[in-house]
């Protein structure tokens, strides 16, 4: 590495060298690192291959699955989910115990009952964890889908954002054939309550799904704030939360 000194700055890659900017001034330094084509011929690193086809198997289904929940990932802004999902599914994948190295997915890994509970009780954003902010018990039909909870008081059961005068709780059914990408999503009619303390007795109620592949109920919180008559998403809905509860 040498440092580049003069009037003129540049940054970028020029005949073999790259000029980048540090913390101390402009640098210089020779192009490095390992060739493409050895990487994709070179027995030595077979291993590099094989986890980098898995790693993209893993990343594939979480497109799939954050493209078939985008009707609720809409009302849910966390930039980091696909990171984060990506985190998970790779354990996920590590359930595949039939497929070679190289060639395990979570497609497989989530037909086991151990990925199966790798993925329950994902929160689809960090910043509002379903645990946290509802503080009421609920019951969950994996037949149906349908979501109770009885006695609810947002007013007591909830740990609303600060403004926040309303919440809309909605469920869904899922079920997504990773394989093929069919899916078929089905949602509750929502609910919006005042968060006050008046009791309700909550049943979210979706369609039941058809097809073949992995079961998914979830539940999203949407939280509003009412002003001159109107509801309006709390900070761009940066505190609703979204949890798969329960994976079939």
């Amino acid at each position: 590495m040498a440092t580049l000194k003069g009037l003129i700055k540049i940054e970028g890659t020029l005949d073999g060298l790259t000029f980048y900017k540090g913390k101390n001034g402009y640098f210089i330094r020779t192009k490095g690192g390992i060739s493409k084509n050895r990487i994709n011929n070179d027995p030595a690193f077979i291993r590099t291959r094989e986890n980098a086809t898995e790693f993209g198997l893993a990343a594939t289904s979480g497109k799939i699955l954050r493209q078939s929940l985008a009707k609720l990932l809409h009302n849910t802004q966390d930039p980091t989910l696909p990171s984060c999902l990506m985190r998970k599914l790779m354990l996920i994948k590590n359930q595949d115990t039939t497929s070679p190295r190289g060639q395990r997915s979570p497609a497989v890994g989530l037909t086991t009952p151990e990925g199966k509970v790798l993925l329950q009780n994902f929160d689809c954003n960090e910043n509002a964890i379903l645990a946290q902010v509802l503080r009421a018990d609920y019951t969950v039909n994996t037949t149906t889908g349908e979501i109770s909870i009885p006695d609810f008081v947002p007013g007591t059961q909830l740990v609303a954002p600060p403004g926040a005068t309303h919440v809309t709780l909605q469920s869904a059914f899922l079920n997504l054939d990773f394989t093929t990408e069919a899916r078929d999503l089905q949602l509750s009619d929502p609910l919006n309550l005042s968060i006050n303390l008046t009791p309700h007795n909550v049943t979210l109620a979706p369609a039941a799904v058809t097809g073949s592949g992995v079961t998914m109920i979830l539940l999203q919180l949407s939280f509003f704030q009412k002003v001159n008559g109107a509801q309006y998403h709390l900070n761009n809905g940066a505190f609703n939360t979204l949890n798969i509860l329960r994976v079939l």
